[in-house]
């Protein structure tokens, strides 16, 4: 195994159930670091890589529902519920806030690695989109202040003439300045660079010369 491989994290307060589960998830190539609890968990360094969360509900110091409503909005792998004391609220409940699954113990080898599998592709998935957005938000940075006032009008669906006009340019500038946004932001055609815009949450802008003149 390398730091690269996938790691589960395992919260339960049950010794016998962490380390049945560690050496399952081991013998089928994953890395396990287990916690007897959600402060030694809390504690513990955040996986750079692909991870998911073994998380009992009823542990000692808080329950694992509470726990994941703490989590919410943070940076943190996706949940797989592992429980003895599973009832419908509660399982509603988790899958509500994201978890992956829930399941209840004595569970099946099939349905924990599925859960498992299904929860690091997810993390897997996560973390790709993470990194595109960060690449293209450090493509925006490069972006001239100009740049960044035609970015908005062109991906309005403006014209090159109504975009000139509107930021008081001659065309042929404005044609620069466009040329230079898409090669810069990584852009191969309009749509591209729509889409970037959209995820960079850029706000669309209309002409307001067009407004005035109507």
């Amino acid at each position: 195994m390398t730091p690269h491989t996938p790691i589960v994290l395992i919260v339960d307060d049950d010794a016998r159930v962490r380390e049945a589960l560690s050496e399952l998830l081991e013998a089928h190539g994953l890395r396990v670091a287990a916690y007897a609890s959600a402060g030694d968990y809390a504690r513990a360094a955040t996986p750079t890589g692909p991870a998911c969360l073994l998380l009992d509900v009823e542990l000692p110091d808080i329950n694992g529902l509470d726990l994941q409503s703490q989590l919410a909005g943070a940076d943190h792998p996706p949940i797989v519920f592992i429980t003895g004391h599973g009832d419908i609220p509660s399982s509603v409940r988790a899958i509500k806030h994201g978890a992956v699954d829930f399941l209840t113990k004595p569970f099946g080898e099939d349905a924990l690695l599925a859960a498992v599998d299904a929860a690091l592709a997810q993390d897997d998935r996560v973390r790709a989109e993470r990194a595109d957005l960060g690449a293209l938000r450090r493509r925006y940075a490069q972006l001239t202040p100009r740049e960044r006032e035609v970015l908005p009008l062109i991906v309005s669906g403006l014209m090159n003439k109504q975009a000139a006009a509107e930021l008081g340019l001659s065309e042929v500038t404005l044609q620069v300045h466009r040329r230079n946004v898409l090669r810069k932001m990584g852009a191969a055609s309009l749509a591209d660079l729509v889409r970037a815009a959209e995820r960079l949450q850029v706000p669309v802008t209309h002409s307001r010369r067009g407004e005035r003149e109507a």
